[in-house]
């Protein structure tokens, strides 16, 4: 298995990533996306990562295929403990790419029993080579999409979902673009799948494949980290945070031993559905344990402004156990009860997506209740140029509360990056309601999946007797 540095070392590879509107020729040496970096690696640094495995031996618990509910929940506890353990920021690096791969085992044996393909003996190729050494993954699904009342075949501009432009007996070529794939300029490989269901007409798009982070014609352009750059009072972005990129695809060669979905448009939907269903479920695994950043600091506040015995104030921390609870409860709930498919088990449809659509409508309620205890001074605190100066001491004197000015206002600084005035409460605000699934998403798959028939037959019975 890898160390930090092996992988940190891997990163400079000649992969193509621009910041800024210049190319970054070693990542781990720029300013400003080593952090990301250094992030990533902190997963190879978590003392129970490993497992034996009864093929590979010791390997990352990320890619053990979840065969059980206990295997679910343990897993749950993996997103949840490594999430604590990156500063209640998630780490990435495997657990979206081994939901990419979760998914294809499911969807490929089905494909090939269908058609004869050999696909699923593909997926399990590239399960082997990526588990052998111990490889971090991203995944790309989300296409720019264009005109979204158009299929991917209508769209005025044809690369507006990747697709296919070229088949040769080697391999395929595939042009278009994934947007905020997360943490792929960092990442040593990139899987990408379909983001949606897909009619004959829109064959072309229906396609999976992995690719090397540095494969010709892969560019990755990274997000502005505003919450870094111009912001000097950064107590946690400074630490951990991660990017994403919009992810171009410029004519770049897949091999055939590297594509597991080709034109067959009729499983782009399962493929699309199975993968957010486990992205749902990291989703609310990793969720419930970043809700402690919001919790630690409305106690925090509370304490340091000496109102931790007022009635809104508990109400306001009982809503923030309720936020985290309810999405601890849905993670486990959506183990104990899976579903099992291809002998692999699946998170319950149903709990997942309520602690998803949950986390999507509430995580605004969360920032509003810690804006409440901590006060309207996150948004108007000093500078830390200003805490710095001839003068900090005197900010120091009037900003104490039930605590010393200096200790208080380590707190403030750090309220104010995760709920005030600050670009990582906008990015989150909108990453909440949008990553891993949009709310709409997630409320038409509960509608889709919800048994009726218990409520009807109920009903039916009491008005029929």
């Amino acid at each position: 298995m890898r160390s930090k540095e092996d992988y940190l070392k891997s990163l400079s590879d000649g992969r193509r990533v621009m910041y800024r509107g210049k190319y970054v020729s070693n990542i781990v040496e720029h300013p400003v996306l080593k952090i990301s970096a250094l992030h990533a690696s902190k997963l190879f640094e978590y003392p129970e990562r490993l497992y034996d495995d009864s093929k590979y031996g010791k390997i990352s618990k990320y890619f053990k295929v979840p065969k059980t509910s206990q295997d679910l929940l343990d897993r749950h506890k993996l997103v949840y403990n490594t999430t604590i353990f990156c500063n209640g920021i998630f780490n990435i690096s495997q657990a979206i790419g081994s939901d990419a791969l979760f998914s294809l085992m499911i969807t490929t044996k089905k494909l090939d029993k269908k058609y004869g393909k050999d696909y699923h003996s593909r997926v399990m190729k590239y399960y082997d080579y990526v588990v052998k050494n111990d490889l971090t993954l991203a995944t790309a699904q989300t296409d720019v999409k264009g005109d979204r009342s158009k299929r991917p075949s209508k769209q005025p501009d044809p690369d507006l979902y990747v697709r296919v432009v070229d088949v040769r007996s080697d391999g395929i070529v595939v042009r278009g673009a994934k947007a905020h794939t997360t943490q792929a300029a960092v990442a040593d490989e990139i899987i990408v799948i379909p983001t949606r269901a897909m009619g004959e007409e829109d064959k072309d798009y229906a396609i999976a494949f992995a690719v090397p982070a540095n494969t010709p014609g892969l560019k990755m352009i990274v997000r502005p980290i505003d919450e870094i750059e111009g912001n000097s009072s950064s107590v946690l972005s400074v630490k951990d945070y991660e990017l994403e990129t919009l992810t171009i695809f410029d004519n770049v060669f897949v091999p055939w031993d590297r594509v597991f979905l080709f034109k067959e448009y009729e499983y782009a939907g399962t493929l699309a559905r199975l993968f957010a269903t486990y992205h749902r479920f990291t989703a609310i695994s990793y969720r419930a344990a970043m809700a402690n950043l919001y919790l630690g600091s409305a106690i925090l506040s509370a304490e340091a402004n000496g109102i931790s015995n007022e009635k809104h104030v508990r109400d306001d921390i009982i809503d923030m156990i309720l936020y985290k609870e309810i999405l601890r409860m849905s993670a486990i709930a959506s183990s104990v009860y899976p579903e099992i498919d291809e002998e692999i088990a699946i998170p319950n449809y149903i709990f997942t997506n309520i602690g998803k659509l949950y986390t999507n409508t509430h995580f605004h309620e969360v920032v509003k209740d810690l804006i409440d205890i901590a006060g309207g001074i996150i948004s108007t605190l000093p500078s830390e140029e200003d805490l710095k100066s001839d003068e900090g001491e005197v900010i120091n004197k009037y900003l104490r509360g039930a605590i010393d000015g200096k200790e208080r206002i380590e707190i403030l600084k750090f309220v104010k990056e995760i709920a005030g005035s600050s670009s990582l409460v906008g990015y989150w605000l909108t990453t909440m309601i949008h990553a891993e699934g949009s709310i709409e998403a997630s409320k038409i798959e509960l509608f889709r999946n919800y048994d009726f028939n218990e409520s009807k037959e109920l009903v039916k019975k009491i008005i029929s007797s």
